[in-house]
């Protein structure tokens, strides 16, 4: 494979922040242009010179603390203000648990795929470092000559992580340097709660999913505000990955009356995909809540709740953390639940009456889904988990969940626009066993490929432009736009499975194949191929 210095989009991508910045910005331009006022405050961006053209507002918040007597209650909207804020620094993530447990991305790629954890190491087996319960903020990232008048198309982005890790600070979802090479998009991305914090679970409240509704609330945000940065509230495009992406397809399902995006973008992730659990014993919550002395009376939900709210944050983290990375049985699980007002236990009755958002969608899935989820072997990293087991993970987690949630649009008339990532490259996939892993295809959206070691090559640039190109396409426009770039929606009622546009495999940034390569196995037709 042909090697070649890096292009000006995969330099923007080296040079990428994976972190909390530094407050001294003595070389940034923060001028009075980079003031935006919006209905909560008036923030100062800056732009960096590595990215002249791109303007940042690197930490807003949607919401008020969830902090003291507010924890595990659904956010609070902000107060009107004309308050003054430097957005200079990314936000401290939500607080989460840095697994000791050996891991594929976090043995490796631990800059480029964990949040930025200050001084701690990135395996501590603790709570992590740089996080704080005060986190639902948001980011902002716009054309630098965008105004009022721009009406830019928005990306909406909620990062993954299993609805227990994740946050801005991420070093792959830095989309400098693709708002930098388009110049016709803005970018957010937003922050919600996680684990306990944000899907408690617990007998005392009437709200489980903290999580998503803080993400719900962080959008009405948008709405209200991005004109204020260049962008169009009108098209708003919801953009999530693995949990983020599920929790797009829990908003399809609960705020279908009232959507406020016109289209979603969901990347290896439905609600079919599971993880959602049923639990009305509050097991889980009221176990921890033993633990911490808070279960005398477990009936007292109220009582429970009021005598967990005493318990540091990073006590939560450290126990739950430490118990799962111990491989303590029963495990504990802090995910979306079942609560029949946020999620439901039968979705093919809700699809039955039209209670979905039919906005167009982008599903995708990578090719070798779970061979950086399955348990990895860091003494002897050549030899990755039996072939036979990722690929029952892959389809019954990723590919599977995906052409069911077409099925399901499909029947209501909603366009859907498949793709699969199947590239391999050097840098990203340090063994054979590894293919296109889950979340590979995110460095190639956001352009931040450049992140990780070694030099990028000739087919990585052009699968990242190609696929920055595809999802513009369907932002500016998703009913007709990918359809100009040759992209059809998939119909799984055709006799070859519909259209799937597959990105980097055979040497290929773009191919054009019959849905049933991919999804023929979901349907009892063919064996499924991790490295096409």
């Amino acid at each position: 494979m042909k090697l070649v210095h890096l292009s000006s989009l995969a330099l923007a991508a080296q040079t990428a922040v994976g972190g909390v910045l530094s407050t001294k910005h003595a070389s940034y331009n923060t001028s009075q242009q980079l003031t935006v006022s919006t209905s909560t405050g008036t923030y100062t961006g800056l732009i960096d010179p590595k990215f002249p053209n791109t303007r940042q507002f690197r930490s807003i918040a949607f919401a008020e603390p969830p902090v003291l007597s507010r924890r595990w209650l659904p956010p609070q909207k902000l107060a009107p203000s004309n308050e003054h804020h430097n957005s200079f620094d990314l936000p401290l993530s939500c607080p989460q648990f840095m697994s000791a447990v050996p891991s594929l991305l976090g043995d490796y790629y631990p800059d480029a795929t964990q949040i930025f954890n200050g001084n701690q190491s990135y395996q501590s087996g603790l709570s992590a470092e740089a996080t704080s319960e005060d986190c639902l903020y948001l980011a902002v990232w716009t054309p630098a000559n965008a105004t009022i008048t721009s009406k830019l198309p928005v990306l909406f982005f909620m990062y993954g992580g299993g609805f227990s890790a994740g946050g801005v600070s991420v070093g792959y979802t830095q989309p400098m340097g693709w708002v930098e090479r388009s110049q016709s998009h803005i970018v957010v991305e937003i922050q919600y709660r996680l684990n306990i914090l944000g899907y408690p679970n617990a007998r005392g409240l009437v709200d489980q999913n903290l999580g998503l509704l803080d993400q719900r609330m962080a959008l009405e945000w948008v709405r209200d505000n991005i004109a204020q940065f260049g962008g169009d509230a009108a098209s708003i495009t919801q953009m999530g990955q693995s949990a983020g992406s599920m929790s797009i397809d829990a908003h399809a399902h609960v705020f279908y009356k009232d959507p406020i995006a016109r289209a979603y973008f969901m990347m290896s992730g439905t609600l079919f995909s599971g993880s959602a659990v049923a639990d009305t014993a509050y097991s889980n919550f009221s176990f921890v809540a033993s633990h911490f002395g808070c279960g005398a009376d477990s009936n007292d939900g109220v009582a429970e709740l009021d005598c967990m709210r005493q318990v540091p944050f990073d006590q939560l983290e450290n126990f739950i953390g430490q118990y799962g990375d111990n491989g303590t049985q029963p495990a504990l699980s802090f995910v979306l639940a079942v609560d029949e007002r946020t999620i439901f236990s039968d979705y093919p009755a809700r699809i039955q009456v039209g209670e979905v958002a039919r906005l167009p969608s982008i599903l995708s899935s990578c090719a070798n889904e779970a061979s950086s989820l399955v348990p990895f072997n860091a003494s002897d990293p050549y030899i990755g988990y039996p072939q036979s087991v990722v690929d029952a993970v892959t389809l019954a987690g990723f590919v599977c969940p995906a052409y069911k949630s077409t099925v399901e649009r499909n029947q209501l008339n909603v366009t859907v626009y498949r793709y699969q990532h199947a590239g391999v490259y050097p840098n990203m996939s340090p063994f054979e066993w590894v293919g296109a892993y889950h979340g590979s295809d995110i460095p190639m959206v956001f352009g931040t490929y450049g992140l990780v070691g070694g030099e990028a090559t000739d087919l990585q640039a052009q699968v990242s432009v190609a696929m920055q190109d595809h999802v513009l396409a369907f932002a500016k426009d998703p009913l007709n736009g990918p359809q100009k770039l040759g992209w059809k929606p998939m119909v799984t009622t055709d006799s070859n499975g519909g259209q799937l546009l597959r990105f980097g495999a055979d040497g290929k940034a773009v191919q054009y194949i019959n849905g049933l390569e991919v999804d023929g196995v979901c349907q009892g037709l063919g064996e499924y191929d991790a490295f096409p």
